[in-house]
């Protein structure tokens, strides 16, 4: 007697228990889904692709840091004060019988020994009052950021320079008008550019320190302190005499102040300038790239 065949579900293990197929039905479904979740777009709709921080914004926000800071504002207060009193010195004395170069150096002195400290500070601060970690989160190119800080602290240069020499106009019209001076506005365009270069490269070496130390202190004290021994030194030193015609940005830029350079002098310019500001901002840039930041 034969033995009748056992049928088996379609959803029941087969013989060797391997599984069998799944219901038609929820196999299509499962199928159908894939293709959808496959094709999900990345951005919801109308939503803008994500770009980096434009740089114009960098710069903003390091303008507005260095400026909107306490240690900024007091330093801005500070050159405006020294300024005034520069001014009302040549005003008051001999009758204000100064020519309008005067003024501008009474104006442009305090300006390019203070302003760097600025300059200084837009980069320490970010480890003093520790931001460093939050800037470096929202832009982690660090170059980036370091060129902002740079091109913010020029601008302040310019309008500080800009500034000046309205002021310098002013008081010397001034002077004309109330004190009855003879006019004197004749002032050489080298004497403009080095009165510019002073500020601007001042302001450009306060960076390049900053981001060499990355401390306040340090920062401002080496600032102040190496060139002005550099100088002295080559000063009272006989065999440092030759050095120091090439290496001492104070005494290459005297000539810009007397109206005329010669082919030597512009070299011993470029050189002082690329060993005091160009060598300590590449190198000052290239650690802020590796420091750890806490």
């Amino acid at each position: 007697m034969t033995t009748p065949a056992t049928q088996t579900s379609p959803n029941s293990p087969t013989s060797s228990g391997a599984p069998a197929a799944a219901h038609p039905n929820v196999s299509a479904k499962a199928e159908s889904a894939l293709p959808t979740v496959a094709k999900m777009p990345s951005r919801l709709p109308g939503e803008r692709p994500t770009t980096g921080i434009p740089f114009s914004r960098l710069t903003r926000v390091e303008l507005r840091k260095q400026l909107d800071t306490r240690a900024g504002r007091w330093l801005i207060i500070a050159i405006g004060l020294v300024i005034g009193a520069a001014l009302a010195i040549n005003f008051f004395t001999d009758g204000g019988e100064h020519s309008f170069e005067d003024y501008l150096s009474a104006t442009m002195l305090p300006t390019a020994i203070i302003l760097p400290v600025i300059g200084i500070l837009a980069v320490t601060s970010e480890w003093s009052q520790r931001t460093g970690l939050v800037t470096f989160a929202l832009e982690p190119r660090r170059t980036r950021v370091a060129m902002a800080k740079l091109v913010s602290a020029l601008l302040i240069g310019v309008a500080a320079f800009v500034l000046a020499f309205a002021l310098a106009a002013l008081v010397h019209q001034a002077a004309i008008t109330f004190r009855g001076i003879d006019g004197d506005w004749s002032v050489g365009g080298l004497v403009v550019l080095g009165a510019g270069l002073y500020v601007l490269l001042g302001l450009m070496q306060g960076v390049a320190f900053g981001a060499l130390f990355r401390n306040t202190p340090a920062a401002i004290v080496v600032y102040f302190v190496l060139p002005t021994v550099w100088g002295i030194l080559g000063g009272l030193i006989s065999w440092l005499d030759t050095p120091s015609k090439w290496l001492d940005m104070n005494r290459t830029m005297q000539p810009l102040f007397g109206g005329d350079l010669t082919g030597e002098q512009w070299a011993q310019l470029g050189t002082s300038v690329a060993v005091w500001v160009v060598l300590p901002l590449v190198v000052g840039i290239a650690l802020l790239r590796r420091a750890e930041v806490k």
